[in-house]
């Protein structure tokens, strides 16, 4: 067992994972008992992440802000565009499907007693009402736009303090990050109790009703991670930019995909970002940041429901009238995580745009849930994966790109 063990230690963890999420699905198809058993070790997983990523962002940023240096570049202003240009592109990719391969919706019933926002501005204010929670109630929540405003601020106060102060800061956010990094060598445990509950509770049988609808939000999806981040990503380094698109996609994207949260993947994106020597300047401020408004799937998503509803009410667009639904979908997406039920509860405003009722429009969201297996989780991936490969980006064209992308590992050493 002993041999067993240290052989298992030493293999790299995405072959971890990957014998994880062959168990898992073997529990749920063979075992659905043992699968439902399995499960706590996903609420385990998630629940460790969840926990440690705000205190990890607060301690990170507050080290960062204090330390920086008068004149010294982040990258921050590219970032930010990438984010934007990113999520609206997306937006504009799903209209085009949409277009390309129109969906008909069978409604199913409204969805619970969820309340969606009346128009971008409440989503605005509710992103402008983050900003200033209470800094205790922003981590105890995961309110991650609070706990970037106050940990700047934290930071800019503890600038004109004595070097050991911030060197103290500094150690405890290592500290912060040496317990992220072991809760992340659970993750094969973790993805194997997720995996094995998804598919044993949901099966597939809700979701072949809406193969079509599934196969337009994928393919937008998949489009986006293979093909138009790829270009923005080239615009900046030059250089073939999928070596490092794949390694996002398979060390940040397969997290993301399983537990669903872009928040519990903050911890996995900025160990990544570690590894791969970004400046933590930068990634501890654009990968929290990117968590909260970088929503390229939640964009896809809101568009492409909202143009089935469209379809299925013999609704006609005109070019202009699709531009501003892209537009809409791209600030929705970006306070997406500012209101409760994330993308799928900005499908009524989305639906607003062309006088659908929020009766109807709720209806929308109800068929939301029922694929959201796949949907939310892919659309998480792409989401979280994006993140770390724009702020890579970013870093990379400004201090070089490291000589081999794939001799950066994850982090698996026993002392982790």
């Amino acid at each position: 067992m002993k041999a067993f063990l240290q052989k298992l230690n030493r293999m790299s963890l995405i072959k971890q994972i990957i014998i994880g999420l062959i168990i898992g699905i073997a529990a749920a198809l063979f075992a659905p008992e043992v699968a439902v058993e399995l499960s706590l070790l996903g609420v385990i997983f998630v629940g460790a992440l969840k926990g440690i990523a705000p205190v990890l962002v607060f301690f990170l940023v507050v080290a960062a802000v204090s330390k920086h240096r008068a004149g010294q570049k982040t990258g921050m202003r590219h970032i930010l565009f990438m984010y934007v240009l990113g999520t609206f592109l997306s937006a504009a990719v799903a209209v085009i499907a949409s277009f390309a391969f129109p969906t008909i919706l069978h409604l199913a019933e409204a969805a619970g007693d969820a309340k969606p926002p009346e128009g971008i501005a409440e989503v605005l204010i509710t992103v402008l009402k983050n900003v200033v929670d209470n800094p205790v109630h922003a981590l105890m929540t995961g309110n991650y736009i609070g706990i970037l405003g106050w940990a700047v601020l934290f930071g800019l106060a503890l600038r004109g303090v004595a070097d050991d102060t911030k060197e103290m800061v500094s150690h405890i956010s290592e500290a912060v990050t040496k317990v992220v990094q072991w809760v992340i060598r659970l993750a094969p445990f973790g993805i194997m109790g997720l995996v094995a509950e998804s598919i044993a509770t949901n099966g597939i049988e809700a979701l072949i009703g809406y193969a079509k609808l599934l196969g337009v939000l994928l393919g937008s999806m998949f489009f986006v991670a293979l093909i138009v981040n790829p270009i923005i990503v080239f615009t900046y380094l030059k250089r073939n930019p999928y070596p490092l698109v794949f390694k996002c996609l398979r060390e940040s994207g397969i997290t993301a995909f399983f537990t669903r949260s872009s928040a519990a993947n903050i911890p996995v994106n900025m160990d990544l970002a570690k590894r791969l020597g970004v400046n933590p300047d930068t990634y501890s401020i654009s990968i929290p940041l990117g968590a909260t408004i970088n929503m390229g799937g939640a964009a896809i998503t809101i568009t492409i429901m909202t143009l089935a509803a469209v379809n299925t009410l013999h609704i006609q667009v005109d070019i202009a009238t699709a531009i501003l639904l892209s537009v809409i979908a791209t600030i929705g997406a970006c306070g997406a995580s500012g209101v409760a039920g994330g993308s799928l509860l900005l499908i009524p405003l989305a639906c607003s745009l062309f006088g659908i009722n929020n009766d109807i429009a709720m209806q929308v969201v109800g068929v939301g849930f029922i694929i959201g297996v796949l949907q939310d989780s892919t659309e998480t991936a792409l989401n979280s994966s994006t993140d770390i490969l724009f702020t890579a980006a970013a870093d990379f064209s400004r201090n070089g790109y490291p000589e081999d992308i794939n001799a950066v590992k994850m982090n698996v050493s026993r002392n982790a």
